[in-house]
């Protein structure tokens, strides 16, 4: 029995929401109880595959102009603020200490920071010289970085584009085409460097952020100092890239109350934190 294209697609559909389609925990909740179900249509090792590939080619693309890792002591720095917040990662979710981290500091006046599925984190210079961050500032950067990726609000994006599109690149995906692969590398950069966040998933990256702070030994209220900073720099207003953020006033206020909250998770990490 042949099947016409036309026909395919609603068929396609359908396995993809009885099959391919999940709703899914990726995190608990911690003290912050960020707690939401998200619907998944795309495979966390997929997302993942995809992430590493992208990676590897800004990191190399870094190396060849000269621009990765220019400062030893600067790097150093972020990598162990890195470090004392990717060993709480646990409280989220028991495999994420597992990933294979990696952290590397890319020359650049640009206010960036980003961390993609399954643990690879680029910072850019600028947000830390521009704005002389503190290190607990950078820990909120690295923290607020970090909670996308334990959320997997990347592959959460993609599959929304993809339920929303409906188009040839879900048909391609769920056929086993060969440009879906390629299809799915360039939805990862784009959701990672183009699109930014939603108010969500940005305040849901937030709270979870705070606390990863908090039990690093980081001081959390330094979120709402950064915040400022960030808003100095752009006139009021935050950067191209934080476009759809929550608004100024509300994300200091939302900063400032689960900073409040996971305090004594700072004040007990400070009893133990040996530098």
């Amino acid at each position: 029995m042949r099947i016409s294209m036309k026909g395919l697609f609603p068929l396609l559909f359908a396995a993809l929401l009885s099959g391919g389609c999940q709703t899914v925990q990726t995190t608990s909740g911690g003290t912050v109880g960020v707690d939401r179900e998200q619907l998944m249509m795309v495979s966390s090792s997929e997302v993942e595959q995809a992430s590493r590939q992208q990676y590897e080619e800004i990191i190399a693309a870094a190396r060849n102009k000269n621009l990765l890792n220019r400062d030893a002591a600067q790097l150093q720095r972020v990598r162990r603020i890195a470090g004392r917040l990717t060993a709480h990662t646990g409280y989220f979710r028991a495999d994420a200490p597992a990933w294979r981290w990696e952290v590397n500091v890319i020359k650049s006046d640009e206010l960036n920071a980003w961390c993609m599925a399954g643990g690879k984190i680029a910072f850019y210079s600028g947000l830390i010289d521009r704005l002389g961050l503190s290190d607990d500032e950078i820990a909120a950067v690295m923290g607020h970085e970090i909670a996308h990726a334990l959320r997997e609000h990347a592959r959460e994006r993609i599959s929304k584009s993809m339920a929303t599109g409906l188009g040839i690149s879900v048909a391609g995906a769920l056929l086993g085409v060969g440009q879906a692969g390629q299809d799915l590398m360039g939805s990862v950069a784009k959701v990672t460097f183009e699109l930014p966040n939603s108010r969500l998933h940005e305040t849901e990256a937030d709270r979870i952020g705070v606390e990863l702070a908090a039990r690093g030994g980081y001081d959390p209220r330094a979120a709402v100092t950064l915040w400022t900073k960030m808003a100095a720099q752009s006139s009021g207003s935050p950067p191209q890239w934080l476009s759809t953020h929550p608004s100024h006033a509300t994300r200091q206020s939302d900063l400032a109350k689960y900073a409040a909250r996971v305090m004594p998770l700072y004040e007990q990490a400070r009893k133990g934190r040996v530098e």
